[in-house]
């Protein structure tokens, strides 16, 4: 049986991502790896981490999955309303609009957020496309693997609005699921959950944000022939 490598929230740490994979051995022949979104914000090289993410899906067959904070610089891009510009900067977004512009060194220097904006809308479409396009949960035998969580509320899981799967927090966390899967998510750091960076198992429910982007940890879920193992790489 190959091995399922799960890590969530790169939130622009490429280093630490990169590093995470040697450190584990990462063989896309062997292991398939599944991303649970929140490519972008807060880290410094949210441009790097989105392209990263493009070649390992495209050339890996890894499977990424789209966070809130993808979702949200996405729609900024695609219509720069107000709301979401206002909620885009206040979240982290202010790294990934200089990252984009740092890293492709534009003509002529760009000193407000509208012009990086419209910037990124002409020269990364493609991302944008990418970001856009990517599916809010993946399911395999063992596990449905989300980037926020499932809400207790719906009979079919399947069923809940987008809104769910990218932005549910406690009404997951501090529910008993009817699921028969275990749940394995990230979107909420660890620390909150159980006051420690590390990968946290509930019942039914593995959550696996390690907070990189804060400087804390970046963490994988391997879990091979029915066990699980923990590993993890500074921010």
């Amino acid at each position: 049986m190959r091995r399922t490598l799960v890590v969530s929230d790169i939130h622009g740490c490429i280093k630490p991502f990169n590093r995470l994979l040697e450190q584990e051995g990462y063989n896309p022949a062997e292991d398939q790896l599944i991303l649970l979104g929140d490519y972008v914000d807060r880290g410094p090289q949210s441009k790097e981490v989105v392209e990263r993410v493009i070649e390992l899906v495209r050339e890996q067959g890894a499977i990424a999955l789209r966070g809130n904070h993808d979702h949200r610089f996405a729609q900024l891009i695609r219509t720069n309303l107000p709301d979401t510009k206002a909620r885009f900067l206040k979240y982290g977004g202010v790294a990934t609009l200089s990252s984009y512009v740092k890293a492709s060194k534009p003509p002529k220097p760009l000193t407000t957020s509208n012009a990086k904006i419209q910037y990124i809308r002409k020269h990364y479409a493609s991302h944008i496309e990418f970001l856009e396009q990517l599916p809010l949960y993946h399911e395999d035998e063992q596990h449905i693997y989300v980037h926020a969580g499932i809400n207790p509320k719906y009979a079919r899981w399947q069923d809940q609005p987008e809104h769910d799967f990218m932005y549910i927090r406690d009404e997951f966390h501090y529910s008993k699921l009817e699921t028969e899967k275990t749940v394995v998510f990230g979107h909420t750091k660890t620390s909150k959950l159980h006051a420690s960076s590390n990968i946290w198992f509930g019942e039914g429910k593995i959550g696996i944000d390690g907070g990189c982007a804060y400087g804390k940890q970046l963490n994988m879920l391997i879990y091979e022939e029915g066990t699980y193992k923990a590993a993890y790489v500074l921010g």
